[in-house]
């Protein structure tokens, strides 16, 4: 029959060896790619938001009349409220259509910027590619009987030209 201490001394032992395998697991570097990764990604967003926000929409509003575009709305219910705020305040059921417009061209910019670094990225890859050298050809074709013999042949075991 097992004793508690014996259980206690296997839980820990597993429990030791679980912890080596996570942190084997979280120091590959797949996976530390995978954070940094995300760090920039969630940087390079808030990159794109003030873009969206501070440089590309003031223009689009003065020209839709100076008024600021992410708050176009349409009221829902016609509760006449003036504002999205206000209508966000009072609970009025809206369609901010405006902030929609503004989310989908961060994501376009968004998929401009990762477009643009896969297309340099893959470009890189096959310059990479063109510039290891081809191995060397290990056969050639006899002028006479169009077999295939080694390079280094003097004579044709097909045929038996010489070559």
């Amino acid at each position: 029959m097992i004793n508690q201490s014996d259980r206690l001394k296997r839980s820990i032992s597993k429990g030791g060896r679980m912890f080596e395998e996570f942190k084997k697991f979280i120091l590959r570097g797949n996976v530390m790619d995978l954070a940094v990764g995300l760090i920039i990604g969630a940087a390079f967003g808030k990159i794109v938001t003030s873009l969206v926000n501070d440089i590309i929409m003031p223009p689009i509003s003065l020209l839709m009349g100076e008024v600021a575009f992410p708050d176009r709305f349409i009221d829902l219910t016609n509760a006449g409220v003036k504002s999205l705020a206000e209508a966000n305040d009072a609970g009025v059921p809206v369609l901010a259509w405006g902030s929609f417009i503004q989310t989908i061209i961060e994501f376009l910019i968004i998929g401009l910027a990762v477009f643009v670094i896969v297309k340099a990225l893959n470009k890189l890859t096959e310059m990479h590619k063109k510039a290891e050298e081809a191995p060397a050809p290990t056969t050639k074709d006899c002028p006479y009987c169009a077999s295939s013999i080694p390079v280094k042949a003097t004579r044709c075991p097909h045929c038996t030209s010489q070559l």
